[in-house]
This record gives C-alpha cells, structure tokens and sequence, in this order.
C-alpha cells in the first residue's frame, strides 16, 4: 500500500510548486481534539509518502499532546501552499475554523471519513479522498500498514493506594510521586493489572484464572502489592516490585521468601533504581529468573528465603542468596575491587 499511497498523494496534491511547502494536520492537531493510535499512524503514513514524494512538510500537533510543537500556532499560513488533512471524520467546527485559518492554502484531506458531503467541513476542501462515505470506500485505512518501530514491552501495572492498616508507616503517596511519572515516560504498553476480581465491572478479571491469563501475557509487572508480585512470578513474568510501607512490610516478606531481588523499599526509591531493575527484569537473566520462580512454585519444590536484613541478591544460577564464605574456608584469590554497583542481582 505504501506506493498506492504515494501515487494517490502525488496526485492528490497537484497543481503544486517544486518549492511549496505541505502542512498534515488532523483531529492530532486541535487543542481540543484527541490524538488516537490510529490517527498517529496515519500521519506516520503520510508524512513517510511525501518523504519519498521529496515534498517538504511539516506537522502539527495538538500542544496538549506534544508539548513544544510545532503546533498549529507555530504554522503561519504564509509558510504553506498546501494543507493535508489526515484521518478522521471531516465534520464540527474545529475543521471549519481550519479553513478559516488556512484559507490562503490549497486544502485536500485523505483517508478521512465523510459522514454529510454537504456539510461546510467537507466541501471546504479541493479534493477529499475519503476511506468511506456516501461513495464507495477505495483507500484503506491509512493506518493498516504505517510505519512503526520494534514492538515495546507489555507492562501491567498493579498498584495500591490504600492500606490504611500501617498508620503512619504508609509510603503510598511518596512511591506514587516517583513511581507514577517514570512509568509514564517508559517506552512500553501499560496495562492496567489491578489484582481486585470484580463480578459486573469489565475492566477487571472476574477469576483468579482470568488474572493468570492476563498476567502471562506480560513482559514486566511493575507492582505494589503482594498479589501483583507473587501472581507475575507464578506465570513466570518479572516483577519490578515497590513496598510502599516504611520499613517495609508483606512485599518485602514475600520477596525474600521467593527470593526475589527486583524490589525497591519506599524509603529508598529513585528512579535510578527503578531503571536499574527495569533493565534486569526484561533482560534474558531476569526472564529466566522468572522463569525458574514458576517452575519451582508450581511444582511445590521448596525455596529457602533469604535471611531477614540481607539483600535478595542473588546467586548464579539457581537465584539463591549470595553465600558468604564459611569460616576456615579457602579464598579465591584477591581481584581488583569493583566499580560501585547497583544491588546485587541474578545472573
């Protein structure tokens, strides 16, 4: 499709100037808009046609969604001969007030939907290649095939912002002030994976096995709680675990007797050390530490917790705690001390 793309918008564009400028915009570009996937997408197609086009053009986006622009404040109508409008219905007042603005401007929209082509909206524009209306649908959805980088990590995020039972040792609204915009700028697909079942709610599972399906489904839990933990680690997904408690409390119970080294006390949180353990958990050694934590849940075999006050970090190969050396027992010889280092981790 791409080169039916290009062919389509090459014509679509004509009569235009060897030195004319193009400015896409869309429903992704109105302050009072909203920015889809989709819509996201279709600008991705079009603006990678009118690169191959060799067409200069620039973008604008809503600031509410990319902040710094270019916006469509920061897109004078002078600069442009032409205005591309990209997916979505071409219909309501923010579209018209487009045509106000850019009136100066040769306007054509493509992939688009036309619900009245009577209305301002439509016919404000020279030329409409629509994916459907009142005429027959002949353009796929510009989305269907856009360019898009690798696949990102599927993440749950079970979170508790209540437990009220620890008093003052609650570190809830701390861990959240970190926790919650550093998830945010991660490069992942969050997913809400509250552990609470629910009978007439369809946003959450209404089973243990339905939350066991969900959860083996991920590539990371970043979690809170006991359950968001002990789940992730029995279908054999890392988790990236917070005890929000001071002091800590169940969380950090259940990470040593699974002797589970991706935790992070309330007390110490940075997002230093949520990236280290991000790192770790969606590498191959953190996978298979998972992976080995399932197995050995599942079959019942017995896990020795590390000692209360040690690190859970961890020792090669089975993901026990680090030995120390017996009293009497032969040294390895003496290697030159290591660079400070994050927790100690599986390897």
């Amino acid at each position: 499709m791409p080169f039916l793309l290009d062919a389509r918008l090459d014509d679509l564009l004509r009569p235009r100037t060897d030195a004319g400028r193009v400015l896409v915009t869309g429903w992704f570009s109105f302050l009072d808009g909203e920015v889809t996937a989709g819509d996201a997408l279709a600008q991705r197609a079009v603006s990678a046609s009118l690169d191959r086009l060799g067409i200069a053009h620039d973008t604008a986006w809503s600031p509410a969604f990319a902040p710094g622009g270019p916006s469509l404040e920061d897109a004078p109508p002078p600069r442009y001969e032409q205005l591309v409008f990209v997916c979505g219905p071409v219909h309501g007042r923010q579209v018209a007030a487009l045509h106000q603005r850019y009136a100066s401007c040769r306007r054509v929209a493509v992939g688009v939907s036309v619900v009245d082509p009577d209305s301002p909206a439509v016919r404000g524009f020279d030329r409409v290649l629509a994916r459907d209306g009142p005429d027959d649908a002949t353009l796929p959805d510009l989305a269907a095939d856009a360019p898009v980088s690798q696949p990102v990590p599927v993440v749950g995020v079970a979170l508790t912002h209540g437990q009220g039972e620890y008093g003052d040792r609650r570190a809830h609204d701390r861990v959240s002030e970190v926790l919650l915009p550093w998830l945010a700028g991660q490069e992942c697909a969050r997913i809400d994976a509250d552990t609470r079942l629910a009978r007439d709610d369809w946003r959450h599972c209404r089973t243990p096995e339905q939350y066991l399906s969900l959860a083996g489904r991920l590539d990371l839990m970043v979690t809170d709680r006991l359950h968001g933990l002990v789940l992730a680690l029995r279908a054999g997904v890392p988790a990236l675990a917070v005890d929000p408690v001071l002091g800590g409390a169940k969380v950090t119970a259940q990470s040593r007797v699974l002797r589970w080294p991706a935790l992070v006390a309330g007390e110490k949180l940075t997002t230093g050390l949520l990236d280290h353990w991000w790192d770790w958990c969606l590498s191959p050694a953190g996978r298979a530490a998972a992976r080995r934590r399932s197995g050995r849940l599942l079959s019942g075999t017995p896990v020795r917790p590390a000692a209360a006050g040690r690190s859970a970090g961890l020792a090669r190969g089975d993901g026990g705690t680090r030995p120390m050396p017996r009293v009497g027992s032969v040294r390895p010889p003496e290697r030159p001390a290591p660079r400070p280092a994050p927790p100690l981790e599986e390897t």
